[in-house]
């Protein structure tokens, strides 16, 4: 055949086998129950939305919103696949409000595509897992930003994560953004591209120099590529870059006196003395610089970091209040709040950091020697499942014994059963531990009656 396809995968796309899908299962599970532990109800929204009515929150290039998305047309309709799971909510929120409780709280845990940049790392991957939780509806905000500070350190607890392996990075965007206005910067998308350059000071390849230049006209990465600017003057430059120095809300206070920045530090003061109520506010850091990349973020911020080995500064968890994503629908405000963990970032981080023990079940192998005793073959595998043992049957009876265990082999099933004439003839049956470690006796020929109690010792063993 001239024409074969080649089998691969594009660049920032992932496949998950064996144990790091168990793995990654695991982790899911752990957020998802915590998610309901803390109150939080499921949703599940379709991989792609009418394109109209989720937008597009991500692109650098503001002259052209959808590049950072994959869209199609479905018949007269524009499609965009979903690249967060917030959009969606907002749209399923305003087109089901009335049948919701008043205060609507869910969990949404998809796996979302961008068109974005990928490393080689798999930290930034093109299609990822969200875990996501969600408050809408008029609530008191410090409960509500309280409540998911706790569910954050609460869920990576939970995963394994130490006290002092993370913190939860807090900021507001009433603070900066009282701020920027004071400095007369006014276009829409000039203040979008400075909330930009801000957001990214904590990226090692860019840091104070590169925000610097990103506030500027242009800056030129290592690769070349050519990155627009916020187009600020030296003076607007200086301010931002002084801004970003300020530590504490002591200081902040201090400096800042426009008025909505003043409503963001109350804000953020209310917030601080709601989580001094659980077991959480030191895994808090005051970081303005976290003004999060989606413009539709309009209040509390937070940016969660691992501090740990080659991990440290990485965020695995993020997220923010928004008021104007509902609106688009309903015409008035509907304010939200929510935070979204990533999955496979988190897996990435757990893979090499050696956290989580989770193996792939391994069945045990049903040999079979000949062909008039399948029924008999058949009555032992039905027993191992009925005893919920993972098992299965060899399918190819023409391959010789040899050929069956070199499929375990490589398979890596746990233990193989082996009967022939003479196992039928004396009610045994013949086990042979596949993972038995060299020197070890790794067969032994067991009464029928003792199959089930037996193989378990011998899966038991080799977990």
């Amino acid at each position: 055949m001239d024409n074969k396809i080649i089998a691969r995968l594009p660049k920032g796309w992932i496949d998950r086998r064996g144990s790091d899908l168990v793995k990654k299962k695991k982790i899911i599970s752990i957020i998802e129950n915590n998610f309901i532990k803390f109150g939080f109800t499921g949703l599940e929204t379709p991989f792609a939305e009418i394109s109209e009515n989720i937008g597009s929150f991500l692109a650098e290039d503001q002259n052209n919103p959808m590049s950072d998305v994959y869209s199609f047309k479905d018949g007269n309709e524009s499609m965009t696949v979903l690249y967060d799971l917030s959009s969606p909510l907002a749209r399923f929120f305003a087109e089901n409000y009335r049948e919701l409780p008043s205060i609507y709280k869910r969990y949404q845990i998809q796996s979302v595509a961008r068109n974005e940049k990928f490393d080689s790392k798999k930290i930034k991957l093109k299609s990822f897992t969200q875990a996501d939780a969600d408050i809408v509806g008029a609530v008191n905000k410090s409960q509500a930003n309280a409540e998911l500070i706790n569910l954050i350190a609460d869920t990576l607890k939970k995963l394994e994560f130490e006290s002092s392996e993370f913190k939860i990075c807090i900021s507001n965007r009433k603070i900066i953004e009282g701020f920027i206005n004071d400095l007369k910067i006014i276009d829409e998308k000039q203040k979008t591209s400075v909330y930009r350059a801000i957001d990214k000071i904590g990226n090692p390849n860019i840091g104070k120099d590169g925000v610097r230049e990103l506030l500027g006209e242009k800056r030129v990465d290592r690769s070349g590529a050519v990155q627009v600017g916020a187009n600020l003057s030296t003076n607007q430059i200086d301010e931002v870059m002084g801004f970003l120095d300020l530590k504490n809300l002591k200081e902040i206070k201090l400096n800042l006196k426009s008025p909505l920045s003043k409503e963001g530090i109350m804000e953020m003061d209310k917030l601080l003395e709601i989580v001094n109520f659980g077991p959480n506010a030191k895994q808090i850091k005051l970081s303005l610089e976290k003004v999060r990349g989606l413009f539709y973020y309009d209040g509390w911020t937070v940016e969660t970091e691992l501090n740990i080995k080659n991990w440290s500064g990485i965020s695995i968890c993020s997220g923010g209040e928004y008021s104007k994503l509902i609106s688009r629908f309903k015409g008035v405000d509907t304010p939200g709040v929510g935070i979204s963990f990533g999955c496979d970032r988190i897996l990435s981080a757990i893979l090499e950091l050696g956290k989580i023990k989770a193996q792939e079940t391994k069945p045990a192998l049903v040999c079979v020697m000949e062909n008039k005793f399948l029924p008999k073959y058949y009555d032992i595998l039905e027993t191992l499942r009925l005893n919920e043992i993972s098992s299965e049957i060899f399918l190819d009876p023409k391959k010789n014994m040899s050929k069956q265990l070199t499929y375990a082999s490589k398979r890596g099933n746990s233990v193989a059963i082996i009967c022939g004439e003479n196992e039928f003839k004396d009610g045994t049956i013949t086990l042979k531990n596949l993972q038995a470690k060299k020197g070890e006796e790794n067969q032994i020929t067991i009464a029928k009656d003792n199959l089930i109690n037996e193989i378990r010792k011998i899966i038991s063993k080799n977990k």
